[in-house]
């Protein structure tokens, strides 16, 4: 225990203890990192905290330690899709002649002990409770074992709240979507005069104010393939996105992504233009799944770069070569599925600001396009 508590080990404790407990970074698994450890934080102004305990003998034992993790940092941009890595590396044994430089993507700071903290006023800007939280009433194993039950604390924290955004639910309201949809089309079959009383028809809306047209097109079919594939990507896609956002949100970004596809699609559609279809509602789905994605990318980064985004990209490509898709319909709710998700939030990740932002983002949105279709001419 006493080899436990030399002094490198002794800053490396406090400062996980602070930077797992007070900041959220959560510990990245390396392979053949020795004497260093990696912590990140997506949300932080530095993305990346490493606390190095090797000793650094000289200026080109430095510059590779910068290059090594310039290197490692430059593998976690790709599979997180953040490209803007701020690092902080915590040296605790530098030989005495090395000076460590300033560089735009990398601030280092050496602790001989915790107090050296004092000395690096940018640290104490970006955390500004540091210095309090690395002072320690507590010595030796004492020391050690509260560290180390406030950290598994912590991480039971954090592992109940991915617990409860990934345990799968049961898809009520994706069901319930799918049943309406069918129903209407098999009222379809026996009336064909609902699609020209409900579909996205440009000119009865912005001429004849039926805007109820935005909402109901989106609920009709042209015919069994059409409804066959939609509801297919709808339950493909809502099953798993209905648990991460929860119904109601889930529900309101299905309703919002529809929306917007549709006034997109009645704002820049020229001449007597009408369209049908759940696809851009469901679009909506994948730009709300791209943005839950993004802020829970250290869990589906993976995911995001081999299915989503291609799936995204290859519907919108299929869009544009193939005639009577209404590509403007997908982009629309795309970008409403973004926005609209923003705006209502993502468990235990979306700030206030996120929130206000996306509201703002959401209505400038729909303002624009409205104004768009009631001042065009057809």
């Amino acid at each position: 225990m006493d080899e436990m508590l030399d002094r490198k080990n002794e800053i490396a404790m406090k400062l996980l203890h602070y930077f797992i407990t007070e900041e959220n970074y959560n510990p990245i698994i390396l392979q053949g990192a020795e004497d260093e450890i990696w912590l990140e934080n997506l949300q932080g102004e530095y993305k990346i905290v490493r606390i190095v305990s090797g000793h650094v003998h000289n200026k080109e034992q430095l510059e590779f330690d910068t290059f090594k993790t310039r290197r490692v940092v430059k593998k976690i941009k790709k599979k997180t899709f953040c490209f803007d890595m701020k690092v902080l590396s915590i040296f605790t044994d530098l030989g005495d002649n090395v000076k460590l430089d300033e560089k735009d993507d990398i601030d280092s700071i050496y602790l001989y002990e915790t107090e050296d903290i004092k000395k690096y006023d940018f640290v104490k800007e970006v955390f500004p409770d540091i210095v309090k939280k690395l002072k320690f009433s507590e010595e030796g194993v004492k020391l050690f074992m509260k560290i180390t039950s406030d950290i598994n604390r912590k991480n039971k924290k954090d592992a109940a709240i991915v617990n409860d955004v990934f345990t799968p639910k049961k898809p009520i309201i994706t069901n319930i979507l799918i049943g309406i949809n069918i129903l209407v089309f098999f009222l379809q079959m026996f009336n064909q005069n609902i699609i020209s009383y409900f579909a996205v028809w440009n000119i009865g809306i912005a001429e004849y104010g039926q805007f109820y047209r935005l909402f109901t097109g989106m609920f009709l079919h042209a015919n069994i393939m059409h409804i066959a594939f939609n509801m297919y990507a709808l339950y493909v896609i809502g099953r798993q996105l209905e648990g991460f956002l929860g119904k109601a949100k889930y529900l309101s970004v299905y309703l919002i992504s529809g929306f917007i596809g549709s006034l997109l699609s009645v704002a820049l559609h020229s001449g007597n233009y009408a369209g049908v279809g759940a696809s851009g509602a469901i679009f909506g789905l994948l730009g709300a799944l791209l943005y839950f994605g993004y802020h829970y990318r250290v869990y589906l980064g993976g995911v995001m770069r081999s299915q989503i985004i291609p799936l995204i990209v290859i519907n919108l490509l299929i869009g544009f070569m193939s005639p009577g898709i209404d590509n403007l319909a997908h982009i629309g709710g795309l970008i409403g599925g973004v926005t609209s998700t923003m705006a209502l939030g993502i468990k235990h990740k979306s700030t206030t600001s996120d929130k206000i932002n996306g509201c703002i983002i959401t209505l400038v949105i729909i303002a624009f396009l409205i104004y768009l279709m009631l001042n065009k001419t057809f």
